[in-house]
């Protein structure tokens, strides 16, 4: 029993555990005639997912059950013996092999995130303390409207939820959600974004911002997400977005964050964060500056990203080449 991507998950126990024993939602299966290597290759492909997901039932899609009786009833075809322990052995080394390109790449995701905080931090270390509170540059600031879930729909007027909002860069991301509003709903007009806004996660993902661009003008935003809007002649907007992704800025976003398990920012929290001191030409210049470095970077993260999808649809596709017979193990091994 577990959500649908973890049911019959599988894992071979290639050593004895004493004193470990299973709770109720894992079962222990001994094989007879099949080597136990070879049957978890198996539920790693396609062949095995399909079935597993044709025999599962449950209320919902994020709790899926499978009977002991439905999961005897999965057919898998076994080569001989000798046949199968040679896929394991030869799945066991290559996928090896695999899994450590993809380690390195993540290594090398790790290492650029460093760097790109770095050059963050650093672009502003020469500014000194932040040491004006935000409220001075306020011109606007709310939440979205409570109640917009009632309102979604496939078409209609865009609205920005709060996983739109980045943890790195200030370039809100992900795909448009749609309301459609009723001719009476007039409380969110306030909530429509305007270019150059300077948004905040209040709830959830605490520490995103975003800067609105032209793709998201005119859009409303959901009630998790705080609209500031500053006096763009004394603060830029990018500027303090991208101060606000300092080590120092998060700092503050969590720090003014309260509520025991369920942490979230107060309107007043955030007007209460404090900014470094620059001239508006020099607020512009860093930001220009750290748009063209974010961007150099984040181009290597998602090259090196593709490299890891590609290395693991590698990875999915010799499995199941190698269980299916279409590679002859022991002609490579």
């Amino acid at each position: 029993m577990n959500t649908k991507q973890h049911l019959g998950v599988a894992a071979a126990v290639g050593q004895d555990f004493p004193n470990l024993y299973l709770p109720d939602r894992l079962w222990a299966v001994t094989f007879s005639g099949a080597d136990p290597r070879f049957v978890d290759w198996w539920t790693k492909t396609p062949i095995y997912r399909s079935q597993v997901e044709a025999a599962s039932v449950g209320t919902s899609s994020s709790m899926q059950n499978i009977s002991q009786g439905d999961f005897l009833e999965i057919r898998i075809d076994l080569p001989d013996f000798e046949t199968q322990s040679a896929v394991a052995d030869y799945l066991n080394r290559e996928t090896a092999r695999i899994d450590t390109l993809i380690e390195e790449q993540q290594c090398l995701i790790k290492i650029l995130r460093e760097r790109r905080q770095a050059v963050v931090d650093t672009t502003f270390a020469v500014l000194g303390e932040p040491s004006v509170q935000l409220r001075r540059y306020i011109k606007f600031l709310t939440s979205g409207s409570r109640g917009w879930g009632d309102y979604y729909a496939d078409d209609g007027e865009r609205f920005l939820r709060i996983g739109n909002l980045p943890r790195t860069n200030l370039s809100i991301r992900g795909e448009i959600q749609f309301v459609s509003l009723p001719a009476d709903v007039t409380e969110g007009s306030r909530t429509i974004l305007e270019i150059g806004d300077l948004l905040f996660s209040i709830t959830a993902y605490l520490g995103s911002v975003a800067v609105v661009d032209s793709d998201w003008v005119g859009s409303y935003v959901s009630q998790h997400v705080a609209l500031c809007r500053l006096d763009s002649n004394r603060l830029d907007s990018r500027f303090a977005g991208w101060f606000m992704l300092t080590t120092a800025g998060q700092d503050q976003l969590n720090q003014g964050a309260a509520g025991g398990t369920k942490m979230q920012l107060a309107l007043d929290d955030i007007k209460s964060l404090r900014v470094p001191t620059a001239s508006v030409a020099e607020q512009r210049r860093i930001a220009v500056h750290l748009d063209e470095q974010a961007e150099k970077i984040d181009a290597l993260i998602a090259e090196t990203q593709r490299l890891i999808e590609l290395a693991r649809e590698r990875r999915s596709a010799l499995i199941t080449a190698a269980v299916t017979g279409q590679v002859d193990v022991r002609e490579v091994a």
